[in-house]
């Protein structure tokens, strides 16, 4: 079973910077899709973008176009990195992985499906 790891959350000025990292362990192998979600309080989970086995990167098209996700193949690590941060984009930010060869664009709507996830790491932006 595959184990997910978030870090790099923290308290951040408006208009800073964050790059969220996610640990996977062990290897996730051929077929997966990694999404990164947020959850800010009283909201509900959202996809926010995700990067599949060819290292094809998608965003949710709620998003604008601020946030990018690459990967360290050989060190199983996913990355989001967070530029022009906004108050509204404090939450809880979570790495998850579902067993599939296609990062769908309605996974971001359903994370119900997907089965492994990380514990969360928290993203603060002050104005």
């Amino acid at each position: 079973q595959v184990r997910l790891k978030e870090s790099g959350g923290g308290a951040v000025q408006a208009g800073g910077s964050l790059r969220l990292s996610c640990e996977a362990s062990p290897d996730p192998g051929n077929y997966y899709c990694l999404t990164w979600f947020r959850q800010a309080p009283g909201k509900q989970r959202e996809g926010v973008g995700a990067i599949d086995r060819d290292g094809d990167t998608t965003e949710n098209v709620h998003m604008d176009g601020r946030f990018s996700i690459s990967r360290d193949r050989p060190k199983n690590t996913f990355f989001l990195q967070m530029n022009a941060l906004k108050p509204e984009d404090t939450g809880t930010y979570y790495c998850a992985l579902l067993l599939t060869s296609f990062c769908y664009n309605f996974l971001f709507d359903r994370p119900e499906r997907f089965g492994i996830w990380g514990q969360g790491t928290q993203v603060t932006v002050f104005s």
